[in-house]
């Protein structure tokens, strides 16, 4: 498979990680317990993803190394956001870690602990093929 390839399947897989995130804390902002993220953070992580995104999608199709170099900065900035969340949902997290109610989409935090480890291997991946020069 082509490193292309590979680079958009894992750029489709970050935007769903971003939407999912997303929807699910939106969805559940009124439940006790984990849900009980700010709207401010909620809202910056999806601002860093679509911004993200977006830069990441023009220096796909673009490359240039400023370009590159901003995207990746993106990245991180929402990789680090959405780990925090992730920190904040989990049991055993302190005060905010209670129980969720009516989570439907899966038992516990599994799908978001998947999706934002999954998008950090993938920003890791992103930083690789940036710096070792391998997009274009």
């Amino acid at each position: 498979m082509e490193l292309d390839n590979v680079l958009w399947m894992l750029t489709a897989l970050a935007a769903v990680v971003v939407l999912l995130t997303r929807m699910r804390l939106s969805a559940t902002g009124r439940q006790p317990g984990h849900a009980q993220i700010p709207g401010t953070i909620l809202n910056a992580h999806t601002v860093l993803g679509v911004l993200a995104l977006a830069v990441w999608i023009f220096y796909l199709t673009s490359p240039s190394d400023g370009l590159g170099l901003v995207a990746l900065v993106l990245w991180w900035l929402e990789v680090v956001v959405g780990i925090l969340i992730l920190a904040r949902w989990l049991p055993g997290a302190g005060k905010h870690a209670a129980p969720a109610v009516d989570d439907t989409w899966a038992e516990g935090p599994y799908l978001s602990i998947l999706g934002h480890v999954g998008l950090l291997l993938g920003v890791i991946f992103f930083t690789y093929c940036v710096l070792a020069g391998k997009v274009g």
